[in-house]
Protein backbone atom coordinates (compact mmCIF):
# COMPACT_ATOMS: atom_id res chain seq x y z
CA UNK A 1 0.00 0.00 0.00
CA UNK A 2 1.42 3.49 -0.76
CA UNK A 3 -0.24 6.95 0.03
CA UNK A 4 -0.09 9.68 -2.54
CA UNK A 5 -0.83 13.15 -2.67
CA UNK A 6 -4.53 14.34 -2.42
CA UNK A 7 -5.21 10.79 -0.52
CA UNK A 8 -6.85 10.87 3.06
CA UNK A 9 -3.74 10.01 5.43
CA UNK A 10 -4.08 6.71 7.08
CA UNK A 11 -5.12 7.16 10.48
CA UNK A 12 -3.09 6.34 13.55
CA UNK A 13 -2.96 6.06 16.93
CA UNK A 14 0.48 5.76 19.03
CA UNK A 15 2.59 5.99 21.54
CA UNK A 16 4.76 9.20 21.95
CA UNK A 17 7.11 10.79 23.91
CA UNK A 18 5.84 12.52 27.16
CA UNK A 19 3.65 9.33 28.26
CA UNK A 20 1.07 10.33 25.71
CA UNK A 21 -0.65 8.40 22.94
CA UNK A 22 -0.95 10.53 19.56
CA UNK A 23 -3.45 10.32 16.73
CA UNK A 24 -3.76 11.65 13.26
CA UNK A 25 -7.25 13.07 14.67
CA UNK A 26 -5.35 15.29 16.62
CA UNK A 27 -3.93 17.50 14.57
CA UNK A 28 -7.00 18.03 11.99
CA UNK A 29 -6.92 22.05 11.52
CA UNK A 30 -3.44 22.31 11.17
CA UNK A 31 -0.71 20.76 9.31
CA UNK A 32 0.92 17.78 9.93
CA UNK A 33 4.88 17.18 8.93
CA UNK A 34 5.11 13.23 9.55
CA UNK A 35 8.51 12.46 9.39
CA UNK A 36 9.69 8.66 9.34
CA UNK A 37 13.30 8.58 10.09
CA UNK A 38 14.59 4.64 10.79
CA UNK A 39 16.25 5.09 13.36
CA UNK A 40 16.97 6.66 17.04
CA UNK A 41 20.57 8.17 17.52
CA UNK A 42 22.02 7.35 13.89
CA UNK A 43 23.76 9.84 12.43
CA UNK A 44 21.74 10.93 9.39
CA UNK A 45 18.71 10.65 11.61
CA UNK A 46 20.14 12.54 13.98
CA UNK A 47 20.83 15.33 11.71
CA UNK A 48 17.83 15.17 9.79
CA UNK A 49 15.99 15.75 13.69
CA UNK A 50 18.13 18.08 14.72
CA UNK A 51 17.46 20.52 11.81
CA UNK A 52 14.09 20.17 12.02
CA UNK A 53 14.28 21.23 15.67
CA UNK A 54 16.70 23.98 15.07
CA UNK A 55 14.30 25.59 13.19
CA UNK A 56 10.80 24.54 14.65
CA UNK A 57 10.12 27.94 14.59
CA UNK A 58 9.42 27.77 11.10
CA UNK A 59 6.44 25.42 11.55
CA UNK A 60 5.24 27.43 14.29
CA UNK A 61 5.10 30.41 12.41
CA UNK A 62 3.01 28.24 9.93
CA UNK A 63 0.69 26.61 12.72
CA UNK A 64 2.20 22.96 11.57
CA UNK A 65 3.28 20.17 13.67
CA UNK A 66 6.28 18.53 13.41
CA UNK A 67 6.08 14.74 14.40
CA UNK A 68 8.74 11.94 14.22
CA UNK A 69 7.99 8.31 13.96
CA UNK A 70 10.55 5.05 14.20
CA UNK A 71 9.92 1.84 15.32
CA UNK A 72 12.03 1.62 18.35
CA UNK A 73 10.44 1.76 21.27
CA UNK A 74 8.93 5.29 23.52
CA UNK A 75 11.79 4.48 26.06
CA UNK A 76 14.14 4.80 22.69
CA UNK A 77 12.63 7.95 21.80
CA UNK A 78 12.66 9.72 25.44
CA UNK A 79 16.44 9.03 25.66
CA UNK A 80 16.66 10.56 22.37
CA UNK A 81 15.01 13.10 22.25
CA UNK A 82 16.35 14.42 25.82
CA UNK A 83 19.73 13.49 24.35
CA UNK A 84 19.63 16.28 21.83
CA UNK A 85 16.62 18.70 23.01
CA UNK A 86 14.27 17.35 20.43
CA UNK A 87 11.05 19.59 21.21
CA UNK A 88 8.66 17.51 19.11
CA UNK A 89 6.92 14.04 19.46
CA UNK A 90 8.38 11.15 19.09
CA UNK A 91 6.15 8.28 17.94
CA UNK A 92 6.71 4.65 18.63
CA UNK A 93 5.50 2.19 15.50
CA UNK A 94 7.18 -1.10 17.32
CA UNK A 95 5.05 -3.08 14.69
CA UNK A 96 5.53 -0.85 11.81
CA UNK A 97 2.18 -0.79 10.90
CA UNK A 98 1.92 2.89 10.20
CA UNK A 99 5.17 2.70 8.41
CA UNK A 100 3.26 -0.12 6.16
CA UNK A 101 0.83 1.97 5.92
CA UNK A 102 2.38 4.76 4.56
CA UNK A 103 4.28 2.81 2.16
CA UNK A 104 7.61 3.53 3.60
CA UNK A 105 8.61 0.18 4.36
CA UNK A 106 11.67 -0.91 2.46
CA UNK A 107 12.32 -4.57 0.88
CA UNK A 108 13.61 -5.75 3.94
CA UNK A 109 11.14 -4.34 6.18
CA UNK A 110 13.19 -1.34 7.01
CA UNK A 111 11.57 2.08 7.32
CA UNK A 112 12.49 4.31 4.53
CA UNK A 113 13.37 7.92 5.72
CA UNK A 114 10.16 9.91 4.48
CA UNK A 115 8.17 12.94 4.88
CA UNK A 116 4.82 13.39 4.50
CA UNK A 117 2.87 16.45 4.86
CA UNK A 118 -1.02 16.59 5.61
CA UNK A 119 -3.39 19.67 5.23
CA UNK A 120 -5.68 20.72 8.11
CA UNK A 121 -8.32 18.66 6.84
CA UNK A 122 -6.35 14.85 6.42
CA UNK A 123 -4.83 15.03 2.90
CA UNK A 124 -1.51 14.43 1.68
CA UNK A 125 -0.26 17.49 0.20
CA UNK A 126 3.59 16.14 0.10
CA UNK A 127 5.06 12.65 0.19
CA UNK A 128 9.06 11.95 -0.25
CA UNK A 129 10.04 8.27 0.23
CA UNK A 130 14.02 8.21 -0.01
CA UNK A 131 15.58 5.35 -1.85
CA UNK A 132 18.85 5.16 -0.11
CA UNK A 133 18.24 7.42 3.30
CA UNK A 134 21.07 8.98 2.89
CA UNK A 135 20.13 12.67 2.58
CA UNK A 136 16.82 14.09 3.71
CA UNK A 137 14.74 16.88 2.57
CA UNK A 138 15.96 20.49 4.00
CA UNK A 139 13.62 22.87 6.45
CA UNK A 140 13.15 25.16 3.49
CA UNK A 141 11.79 22.44 0.99
CA UNK A 142 8.47 21.79 3.76
CA UNK A 143 8.30 25.27 4.66
CA UNK A 144 8.13 26.31 0.86
CA UNK A 145 5.19 23.38 0.69
CA UNK A 146 3.03 24.54 3.79
CA UNK A 147 3.34 28.20 2.18
CA UNK A 148 1.50 26.61 -0.66
CA UNK A 149 -1.06 25.30 1.27
CA UNK A 150 -4.83 27.14 1.70
CA UNK A 151 -4.95 28.99 4.55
Amino acid sequence: MSVSIGDQAPAFRLPATGGRELSLSDFLGRPLVLVFYPGDDTPVCTKQLNSYNDDLAQFEALNAQVVGISAQSVDSHERFAGKHGLKFPLLADTDKAVAAAYGTLGPLGFPRRSVFIIDGDGAVRYAHRAIAGLTFRPVSELVDVLLSLPH
